[in-house]
């Protein structure tokens, strides 16, 4: 079990055992999270451009996950120094503490330097079995030694999902009219929640020069929707915001993408339906379940606006929630949650059927990494 608790939502993962598991959960997770967004585009809900961008940030976040399993790979071992362990929200989040990637994204700016200063690997394990051999004792010390520089050597090949992953465009095509389109891809580690989110925006631009060309314009827009990435603020006030600052782009829909919380019981502490869910199931591979909330905001048409004495600029028209005020509560188009979890968790939860989970989608990981839609 977790312990060492930091805060109410905090804890430290100091036993070398639930440390191990704990990255093993998560890479077999983040590997269905692909086969999940490939099923989202047969059902129309992606395109295959949204879904290649998707693969990436989450691809980026294995390798995130995969360099912190090397970082506390002698978690709970007598090191020789006083290391610490992974520090996870384990309530609303199961993902690792913000804090953990801060210091991982400052670690990758000096991994080039930590590396030319550490011995090789292959010197290590020559000393290690050197100390097997001769001393007959257990070479912790250097185990941990090589544990940091395998971390340093994930972080310096890059690619990696960090606090802040900063847009990007890519072109999709040239309308007749002269406008540009373009896919405009982002993702944080959101500190509130301890949560990876991934946006994408499809926008129009009407500017004479191309918007990644354009460096006056493209830097102030990707540091405005950098400073608009807070989970608290509506897609529609995003939107809104860079239809209003930016006369010449035109979005014209936007994604969010909420990955998580995970839940596993003996890792995390959930309650409600998912918690009696996992409570009948052994602790084992098995017991886990991962949420996904996609938020959508599209643009149904445009009005014009004057501008100045004698110009005009164009305003999106928004849709919102058709169902009552709910558009105007969530601002967004729609909602979509859905849940990840492997066949036997979906079985217990299928026989409770609890109430709320009807109108949430469900996605089953079967023999073979078979993924299954469920609604």
């Amino acid at each position: 079990m977790p312990e060492t608790e930091l805060t109410n939502d905090h804890v430290g993962l100091s036993d070398t055992h639930v440390s191990r598991h704990y990255f093993r959960r998560f890479e077999a997770i983040t590997g269905h999270l692909s086969r999940v967004a490939a099923l989202m585009e047969v059902e129309g809900n992606l395109a295959r451009r949204e879904v290649d961008v998707l693969a990436r940030h989450l691809t980026a976040l294995t390798f995130t996950f995969r360099a912190l399993s090397m970082k506390y790979l002698l978690a709970g071992r007598d090191t020789g120094t006083f290391f610490g362990s992974l520090t996870i929200d384990d309530h609303e989040s199961g993902f690792p503490a913000a804090r953990e990637l801060m210091v991982l994204a400052n670690d990758a700016l000096q991994a080039g330097t930590h590396l030319e200063q550490m011995p090789t690997t292959e010197v290590l394990k020559r000393q290690m079995l050197e100390q097997i051999i001769g001393d007959r004792t257990l070479p912790t010390r250097l185990q941990f030694t090589l544990s940091q520089r395998l971390y340093y050597e994930e972080l310096a090949r890059g690619a990696l999902f960090l606090p802040r992953n900063d847009p990007e465009a890519i072109w999709l095509e040239t309308r007749a009219d002269g406008r540009r389109v373009y896919l405009l891809h982002w993702a944080v580690y959101d500190s509130q929640v301890n949560l990876p989110v991934i946006y994408l925006m499809e926008i129009e631009d009407t500017g004479k020069i191309g918007l990644p060309k354009d460096m006056a314009r493209w830097e102030g827009l990707r540091q405005h929707l950098l400073a608009q990435s807070l989970g608290g603020l509506k897609l529609l006030t995003i939107a809104q915001g860079v239809d209003r600052d930016f006369d010449h782009l035109h979005p014209k829909r936007l994604q969010r993408i909420h990955i998580g919380p995970m839940y596993s019981h003996g890792l995390t502490r959930q309650s409600g339906p998912i918690g009696d869910v996992l409570a009948q199931l052994p602790l084992g591979e098995d017991n886990w379940a991962l949420a996904w909330t996609r938020e959508e905001l599209v643009s149904e048409g445009v009005q014009s606006e004057r501008a100045g004495w004698f110009g005009t600029v164009e305003r999106e028209v928004f849709a919102l929630d058709p169902f009552g005020a709910r558009g105007v509560e969530t601002g967004a188009t729609r909602t979509e949650r859905a849940v990840i979890l492997p066949a036997a968790a979906y079985q217990v939860l299928a026989e409770l059927d609890p109430p709320g989970f009807a109108a949430v989608r469900k996605f089953v990981v079967g023999a073979g990494d078979r993924v299954l839609s469920y609604k």
